[in-house]
């Protein structure tokens, strides 16, 4: 995604410049196949960019590049779509739902409050959630915040009987039942925190975030109090256990650079 005003979103860059922007989607390989976290857009945006709504692509200017969808990545690995057994979303917002399609046979798992969000959106909800991307009939899988105690947070473990560690940690404020997705990985964990951040100087200390960054996630907030309270527990879970877990965001093309360029841990 490349909008317009890289100083004010990246940080650095001209005003008229094009940030650069990312939909961080996880490809988990597990005994008895493949999850995805988020799906980011799939070939129907691809296909037919006005679905995603005129503001959307003239403010956001997806690249929507066919290579570089969840389906066609996991094409390229040598596996098959239906080789995709679950798909765990952060929420459902247009430029993080739109691969669903792509995958019909795989079970989708969500907090509750976010699939009633989206199956049912107020007048202020109405652009972020596209019906297209739900219209194949997914198999949803409903789940309730609460559960375990998770470093300070709570959690909800999805597939119990999996040998995959893979825990929804509830981080609501951008959207009703927006989630974090922790993943065992060797000895410690990968956080998923979806759009509870934008940018990865908000988990510094102090933090900063580029203005355009905070306008923008202030103007998407369903509630701005509890998004609040969630980006400073991140911080806090960043500064006491940044040993044991790695923090990565939705959008922060920096992040996605730093993952892709370490070796990943040997799987526990």
């Amino acid at each position: 995604m490349c909008p317009r005003g890289a100083r004010l979103f990246a940080g650095e860059g001209g005003l008229l410049e094009r940030a650069r922007s990312i939909c961080h989607v996880l490809l988990i390989e597990g005994a008895e196949g493949l999850v995805l976290v988020d799906t980011g857009f799939g070939r129907g945006d691809v296909a037919n960019r006005p679905q995603l709504g005129r503001f959307f692509n003239t403010f956001v200017s997806p690249q929507l590049i066919a290579a570089e969808t969840a389906h066609a990545q996991v094409l390229a690995l040598g596996f098959q779509p239906e080789d995709v057994r679950h798909i765990v979303t952060t929420h459902l917002d247009l430029d993080h739902s739109g691969g669903l399609p792509d995958f019909p046979e795989a079970q989708v798992h969500l907090l509750g409050p976010e699939l009633a969000a989206a199956l049912s959106p107020d007048w202020r909800s109405r652009t972020r959630y596209i019906p297209a991307h739900w219209l194949h009939g997914p198999r949803w899988v409903e789940h309730e915040p609460g559960g375990d105690e998770w470093l300070g947070f709570r959690s909800v473990r999805i597939l119990p009987g999996a040998d995959e560690e893979i825990l929804l940690i509830p981080l609501p404020g951008h959207t009703l039942g927006h989630t974090g997705v922790a993943v065992r990985r060797g000895e410690g964990w990968l956080l998923h925190c979806g759009d509870a951040f934008f940018h990865h100087g908000e988990m510094q200390t102090p933090p900063y975030c580029p203005p355009g960054l905070r306008f923008f996630e202030k103007l998407n907030q369903t509630d701005g109090r509890a998004r609040h309270e969630n980006r400073e527990r991140l911080r806090e879970l960043a500064a006491r256990h940044g040993e044991e877990v790695e923090l990565i965001c939705s959008h922060d093309a920096h992040l996605l650079e730093r993952e892709t360029a370490e070796p990943a841990p040997a799987p526990a």
